[in-house]
């Protein structure tokens, strides 16, 4: 038996977390890039076989990243060299053309085999790679799917794919490479916890997976879920930990026969930070936070956010400002695009655009009233928040109940009078949000411009916010009971 061992770390959903940050209480440093380089670098001096993957999201979430589009994470991830690395949604964030830019940078394989432009049957990126790591052959393929590449719509490529799809890939690419001798078969995917696990039922043990390393729902684990033979794992968000699996890969029967998962806290305690990597850093820091320490605003006091699924504190003042800027009945605004969880009492433009990346456009729409309440009852129902689905923030005057025994909605009022079915309302909606409008609003075009001509408000919603806190100072927000749900 030619057996050899091998550890894999891995990452996903960093989103520009670059800098470290002290654990409350104990004074202690916790994630950051430098210290999880110091991570990295230890175990590739104590490990032999030592590997180090990203299932995806490198971009988005810091205000370095914005600043730069991309590029600074890109050169980040060239200093931290990881073997290889696939897609995420947030990746499409700065449009494809910057994407395919982005990967011509990097100094590391970026793998997606399943997005193609459909029009030439060709895939947009390198599938997979074949890495050989003392002498055994390890197969990595990337896969994203429809669910969290919305934003390719924009770029109007035709290349959406199921996780059937996705299965087929995986298939046509294993079967392509059976008369070489793969040792191990990793997918790194980036479409949620759950798909991971649909999507390892439907593919055939012949075709050899052995792993599958995923990210985008975020999911921290005890231990990796086993299905249909194939070892499933994620490490949840940011740089405060990272996945580690030591497995021993047997040469004769091209798989897994032990392994160890652990998801490895990084802090000071664990490593030493990579300070070279720090200084670089600091580099791009330094430009941003000369560029972006002025004051915008002060608030009353802190404003939160804890979660996308519900009301917030934060969600209700960016949906009031567009309310008022639009001058709609409804405005309805995207959680996920307040990527923090809390602002203020003082606000930088820096906090802003942390808070608030995305500098989408603001377009004004008349429905029907039945369409409305259409509309709510997608984003409040059930199965929408439980799938993960995008949930939305609304304005002052407006008030939902939705009841989850019964999964129906019982009623939308605006200023306190019912929605009517036949009525007429104005409604506002982000650029992404008209991109994506059926499947997440499930209302087409059509429906949102059936009434009347839709009007773009503003290209830079970003702008209008803020403008609106430049003036206006010490304001507040509180929950109010906009969106209600009945147990």
């Amino acid at each position: 038996m030619n057996t050899k061992r091998f550890t894999i770390l891995h990452s996903n959903d960093m989103h520009g977390d670059f800098l470290a940050e002290v654990k409350q209480g104990e004074g202690k440093l916790i994630g950051g890039l430098s210290l999880l380089s110091g991570y990295i670098n230890k175990v590739r001096k104590e490990e032999e076989n030592a590997l180090y993957v990203i299932s995806g999201d490198m971009l988005q979430g810091s205000i370095i990243d914005t600043e730069f589009k991309g590029i600074s994470t890109i050169e980040i991830m060239n200093y931290l060299a990881p073997d290889v690395a696939t897609l995420g949604n947030h990746e499409f964030d700065y449009g494809l053309p910057h994407l395919l830019f982005l990967e011509k940078m990097a100094n590391f394989p970026i793998v997606n085999a399943n997005l193609y432009i459909k029009k030439y049957h060709k895939r947009l990126m390198k599938p997979y790679t074949i890495l050989n790591k003392a002498g055994f052959d390890i197969l990595f393929i990337g896969i994203i799917t429809d669910d969290v590449i919305d934003s390719l719509k924009r770029d109007e490529i035709g290349s959406f794919v199921s996780l059937e799809d996705a299965s087929d890939e995986v298939g046509r690419i294993t079967n392509a490479y059976k008369n070489e001798d793969i040792d191990l078969t990793i997918l790194l995917t980036h479409i949620g916890f759950d798909a991971d696990k649909k999507l390892a039922k439907m593919l055939k043990p012949d075709w050899g997976v052995d792993i599958i390393i995923g990210g985008h729902s975020h999911t921290i684990l005890e231990k990796p879920e086993i299905i249909n033979g194939i070892l499933i794992a994620q490490a949840g968000v940011g740089t405060d930990q990272i996945g580690r699996f030591d497995v021993v890969v047997d040469d004769d029967t091209n798989s897994v026969i032990d392994y160890r998962w652990q998801l490895v806290p990084i802090d000071s305690s664990i490593a030493e930070k990579d300070g070279e990597l720090e200084k670089f850093i600091n580099s791009f820091k330094d430009v941003v936070d000369r560029k972006y320490s002025t004051i915008v605003s002060k608030f009353a006091r802190k404003l939160t956010h804890p979660s996308r699924k519900v009301e917030t504190e934060l969600g209700n003042l960016f949906a009031d400002i567009f309310k008022e800027r639009a001058d709609v009945d409804v405005a309805i605004t995207g959680s996920g695009s307040i990527r923090l969880k809390e602002m203020g009492p003082i606000v930088t433009l820096g906090d802003l655009i942390a808070v608030f990346p995305f500098n989408d456009s603001l377009t004004k729409f008349k429905i029907k009233g039945k369409n409305l309440k259409k509309i709510f009852s997608n984003f409040m129902s059930n199965e929408n928040r439980m799938k993960d689905g995008e949930c939305y923030q609304i304005n002052h005057e407006v008030k939902a109940i939705y009841n989850e025994t019964k999964n129906m909605l019982e009623s939308v009022t605006i200023n306190n009078k019912e929605v009517q079915d036949e009525g007429e309302y104005t409604i506002s909606l982000q650029g992404y949000h008209v991109d994506n409008c059926f499947k997440n609003l499930n209302i087409t075009y059509e429906e949102l411009s059936r009434l009347e001509q839709p009007k773009l408000i503003t290209t830079s919603v970003r702008d209008v916010v803020e403008e609106y806190l430049r003036n206006h100072q010490n304001m507040s927000s509180n929950i109010e009971g906009r969106l209600i749900y009945i147990k």
